[in-house]
């Protein structure tokens, strides 16, 4: 290979290398297996060591993390956030074991500690009291999360217990348990927004939300697993690992003390499979040297501990042949293509099907008909195909082609433009959008009606008793169709009558939510019902009037207005109106302790050290002042905490709007 040609490949590997490396830290979505990514740093590496003249300062051989983002106050590391060095094969570690014993000899310990697939943390402690926790970013600072950390149940705002120092810091792992991430993920693809690929990804967005009140709807769990202090505290690690425990802080039960590098092979090759059985993913393990002196004596290198290192397991892969594709659509109509495979067995469990996403994802693979496909389970929970064994395709195979036509309704699919779904617009007549949108409807986040299931509404659709979400108040008027049905009895029919009645009085918001209008979730839908009132205002909206409302941007008014704009929607509108649901907000009497804020309006944005925004929302309404939805030149305050959206204080700057902190409304009002 020529000069000229190393150097071009060993830029083409940095600029490839930090997209990935922003992909994965910055953005969350990460667009490479580990393995390949460790393979090409490893790659870009020995080049550099080959050629020195050639290597970027700035190369991601030089960096521990990814880059930091522009939504969060950026803080400095007092112990810098190292990565360690990663392997995947035995003899690796048996080369880290003799270096480790070259130097200190062969009287030591080490701790095995599973590496879990989360989003790493450091949470600072001041006398007890938790004040600051900080991501990774690139090692030496990161993003200041803690309104957002605050909300994870398993991390203590107070530590307990006796001899705890008066300033610590302890790190650890933020992850998603994958029940919740099935659960999560299954609401974002029925609101027609992207699946996140696996826990990682969306604990790792969660984290970096503007929001704290939507964080703390999203239930994430974290791992600690180191304690610094400026102070000599313990021996060993094994002991601190004993100790926070103590203190409260959640410890992995499975870490062990191994004497040799045999018993630490052992606990690898026990957890290569154990770890499916796992409620969470773990990508490997973390091997450390126990003694806190022998550490010291071992050092670093510029970017990690010569103490420790981390052994990652490579994603469960197979090949099997692609049978077929498929087609499901969801309730908001959204097309999902699905991969039939040969059975095959992978990761303890038997394969048959894997998630493609959608046509680009068909497209990126190029699959043919009857491809021989390989096939990961590693981060991902539904397995997907990852590439297509080209050696083994027919020589006659036809390309997959995306469909044109609803599998369900033959209703012509569409796709708006930005967006990677396509999707049926016939909403109100494509079977599983209908039984879909009633399900929704029944569903504990929207009208919470007992005595109704998915089942029983895909039972009532196919015998015609529903149709539209106004036909569940008709079914008083069908008792001797119901008693027809095998296995619903008198009592069954009377509690679902009864339910059905109850959900009347349901909020306007709740029912707002239940009508699954495209991308209008639980918070768009209480975000709406406070600013539009009541369903008729909501109805004739303009764009520009829906995007004053906080957190409303184009996307949603767009969606909003498209679905008042077809008359089947509205005629089931008035048939609800008459079955006495309530479409407007029920406005609730404020008592007045002063009238100071009268003829002031405020907006409330960001998250405040003293008081949560519905409370401030309430001291302002309680001394005469008044909320509006969004920033327009009526606004006479902006009552701005930490981490409010750019967008807002963009608007406000442009309209002159005053700015006021929590303290200074709380001033006016005293």
């Amino acid at each position: 290979m020529s000069i000229f040609a190393v150097k071009e490949q060993m830029d083409a590997l940095v600029a490839e290398l930090n997209q990935h490396t922003y992909n994965y830290y910055v953005l969350a979505m990460p667009t490479i297996a580990d393995y390949e990514f460790d393979q090409k740093l490893e790659e870009l590496a020995k080049l550099e060591k080959d050629h020195p003249e050639f290597a970027d300062p700035n190369s991601p051989t030089q960096k521990v993390g990814g880059d930091i983002t522009k939504n969060f106050v950026t803080i400095k590391h007092k112990w810098p956030m190292l990565s360690l060095g990663n392997t995947y094969n035995e003899q690796d570690l048996r080369d880290f074991d003799e270096r480790v014993r070259k130097a200190i000899g062969d009287d030591f310990e080490y701790v095995c500690e599973l590496k879990f697939d989360g989003l790493s943390i450091s949470l600072t402690y001041e006398n007890g009291v938790l004040t600051r926790a900080v991501t990774r970013g690139d090692g030496t600072q990161g993003d200041d999360v803690t309104s957002n950390i605050k909300t994870i149940h398993t991390i203590p705002h107070r530590t307990k217990g006796e001899e705890i120092p008066d300033f610590f810091e302890i790190r650890g792992e933020v992850f998603m348990h994958r029940a919740a991430f099935e659960r999560l993920n299954k609401e974002r693809e029925e609101l027609g927004e992207i699946a996140y690929a696996n826990p990682r990804n969306f604990a790792s967005g969660t984290v970096k939300m503007q929001d704290s009140k939507e964080v703390s709807k999203r239930p994430l769990d974290c791992f600690l697993y180191t304690l610094y202090s400026d102070k000599q505290l313990f021996r060993t690690h094994w002991e601190s690992l004993q100790t926070v425990k103590k203190w409260g802080f959640n410890v992995c039960e499975h870490t062990r003390l191994s004497k040799n590098i045999d018993d630490v092979l052992a606990f690898i090759a026990h957890w290569e499979n154990e770890r499916f059985n796992l409620s969470y993913d773990i990508d490997g393990i973390v091997i450390k040297v126990n003694s806190y002196a022998q550490q010291q004596e071992l050092g670093f290198t510029a970017k990690s501990p010569r103490w420790a290192i981390s052994y990652k397991y490579k994603a469960a892969e197979v090949q099997t042949i692609l049978e077929k594709v498929t087609y499901q659509v969801g309730r908001t109509g959204a097309v999902t293509p699905v991969a039939n495979l040969k059975p095959v067995a992978l990761a303890g469990t038997t394969v048959k099907r894997a998630t493609l996403h959608n046509a680009d994802e068909i497209t990126r693979l190029d699959l043919h008909e009857n491809d021989t496909v390989f096939v990961e389970k590693g981060g991902e929970i539904i397995p997907k195909i990852i590439k297509v064994n080209l050696d083994l395709r027919q020589a006659n195979a036809k390309p997959i082609v995306y469909i044109s036509n609803c599998p369900e309704c033959g209703t012509t699919l569409i796709r708006k433009e930005g967006e990677v779904a396509f999707y049926c617009p016939n909403d109100e007549g494509c079977p599983p959008q209908i039984v879909g949108k009633i399900q929704h409807f029944i569903g504990r986040k929207a009208m919470d009606i007992d005595g109704l299931g998915d089942e029983t509404i895909e039972s009532f659709y196919q015998r015609g008793l529903v149709a539209h979400i106004s036909d569940l108040y008709t079914l008083h008027e069908k008792a001797e169709e119901l008693k027809q049905i095998e296995r619903f009895g008198e009592r069954s029919i009377e509690n679902m009558l009864k339910g059905i009645e109850a959900s009347k009085q349901m909020s306007f918001e709740k029912l707002l939510f239940g009508l699954g209008i495209r991308y209008v979730g639980e918070t768009v839908a209480k975000k709406l019902a406070r600013g539009v009132k009541n369903i008729d205002n909501l109805a004739k909206a303009s764009i520009e009037e829906l995007t004053t409302i906080d957190e409303i941007g184009g996307r949603i008014a767009e969606s909003i207005q498209e679905y008042f704009s077809k008359e089947e929607h509205l005629q089931q509108i008035v048939l609800l109106k008459a079955a006495g649901l309530q479409f407007e907000v029920q406005e609730t009497v404020i008592l007045l302790q002063s009238e100071k804020l009268i003829g002031k309006t405020f907006v409330i944005s960001g998250v405040f050290e003293k008081h949560s925004r519905e409370e401030l929302k309430a001291l302002i309404e309680e001394n005469g002042g008044k909320i509006l939805s969004g920033i327009s030149a009526k606004l006479n305050y902006l009552v701005a905490g930490d981490n409010m959206g750019p967008s807002k204080l963009e608007k406000a700057t442009k309209l002159n709007v005053p700015l006021i902190t929590e303290d200074e409304l709380i001033a006016m009002i005293n």
